[in-house]
């Protein structure tokens, strides 16, 4: 199965790593959620989801789509065309996060996520200075568009791609499914009290 999964080659430290942890846990049913927060071994591991969870709620990926209209159709594009340019930040967002499959191994979680939240805390840095002279300028407009490409990319490489995969890294094997179902529940939450709440903040 992991020749399957990963192609030929040496995978023995891999599947050593598997059976070992497989041994310690040997008879250990599966963790609840209840189970996750009682337990102190895991309570890093808990915390740092919860703060990558945040954090990828509250980078302003919602503020950008809700002002990503205003800027195409600033930027010169009729308002029937834009959504094709959304359905390209779309595509550009999974083709992201597909390169960051490629490139997770090699530049390792740390470095892609700490990079591309410093990327994309300049792009909406330099789109609030672009949304501000909007007027001033004609090639304003397009710079903000670029940005916000930019910062879809970010995201997609970065904490978007990164995230998927942490869960199974952090945490031993009984305590995943709680930390998937933590992760879900978290997430769901912080996207809806995010849905109530930016409207009034706008």
């Amino acid at each position: 199965a992991v020749k399957q999964l990963w192609g030929d080659g040496d995978h023995m430290a891999e599947i050593d790593d598997m059976v070992s942890e497989q041994e310690a846990i040997r008879g250990e049913k599966a963790k609840s959620v209840c189970d996750l927060f009682r337990d102190r071994a895991v309570r890093w591991q808990l915390i740092t989801l919860f703060l990558l969870i945040s954090c990828m709620q509250l980078i302003g990926a919602n503020v950008v789509y809700f002002y990503a209209y205003n800027v195409f159709t600033k930027a010169g594009i009729p308002p029937a065309q834009t959504h094709y340019v959304s359905l390209g930040i779309g595509i550009t967002e999974i083709l992201s996060t597909v390169l960051c499959g490629f490139l997770i191994e090699r530049a390792g979680r740390k470095t892609l996520l700490w990079k591309n939240y410093t990327v994309m805390a300049l792009a909406l840095g330099l789109l609030t200075v672009t949304l501000s002279l909007q007027d001033s300028f004609f090639w304003v407009p397009y710079c903000s568009v670029a940005l916000i490409f930019i910062f879809v990319m970010s995201f997609g490489t970065g904490p978007g791609g990164v995230l998927c995969s942490l869960l199974t890294e952090i945490f031993i094997q009984s305590y995943r499914p709680a930390a998937y179902v933590f992760n879900g529940v978290t997430n769901w939450i912080q996207l809806f009290m995010l849905g109530l709440l930016f409207p009034f903040i706008v």
